[in-house]
């Protein structure tokens, strides 16, 4: 029986997910209330929104390049 032959194995796409979802929560990190012209809200300068947030959408970033770079276990044919 012929396998058919995939760029990717079940373990890169369990990465790719992984990585799309600590996206995803880094970009909710960064949500919040924002100013308007009559009230300043001081929380768009908070630390979970300048910093934690960039840096957790930056690790999915990376993990996203190890995933698409991850070479899987290869069958040994005998």
């Amino acid at each position: 029986m012929d396998k058919k032959k995939f760029a990717f194995d079940k373990s890169n796409y369990i990465l790719l997910l992984v990585s799309v979802a600590v996206i995803i929560i880094g970009f909710l990190l960064m949500t919040g209330p924002g100013s308007t012209e009559t009230h300043f809200e001081p929380d768009i300068f908070s630390f979970r929104r300048i910093v934690v947030a960039p840096a957790v959408c930056f690790s999915g970033f990376i993990l996203i390049i190890y995933a698409i770079m991850h070479k899987g276990k290869k069958e040994i044919n005998k």
